[in-house]
Parts: C-alpha cells; sequence; structure tokens
C-alpha cells in the first residue's frame, strides 16, 4: 500500500496519503500520512464485542 487518496480533514479535500518509514516491522503498517501537510491517518478495521444478549426494544403499538 505505497499510496491512496484519502479525504484529508485538515487540507479539506482529497489529497494523496503514503506509509511513513515505520520501525515496528509491521506487514501493513495502518499509518498514513497526508502527502501535502503531514497529518495522520490510523487506518485500521474497527472490531466490536457483544457479550450476552442485546436489549429487548418493546414493539410498536398500532393504531386500531
Amino acid at each position: 500500500m505505497p499510496e491512496r487518496e484519502l479525504r484529508c480533514v485538515i487540507c479539506d479535500g482529497d489529497m494523496m496519503f503514503e506509509v511513513p518509514p515505520c520501525p515496528d516491522d509491521h506487514d501493513e503498517c495502518p499509518e498514513l500520512v497526508c502527502t501535502r501537510c503531514g497529518a495522520a491517518e490510523v487506518v485500521a478495521p474497527i472490531v466490536v464485542h457483544l457479550w450476552g444478549k442485546l436489549p429487548q426494544v418493546p414493539h410498536q403499538r398500532r393504531a386500531a
């Protein structure tokens, strides 16, 4: 993933983002940097864990 175009909130437009040098030896570094202003973006999947049952929502009553 050398470069890709994303929306930069600092530049307020679509800009090219590149992967900075990564000292952590990741296979694919989740951090990208705007080539114009240097703003960092972390591109990583969000994982949500749910435990137990979801709360039950009461059914809406219908008019007769």
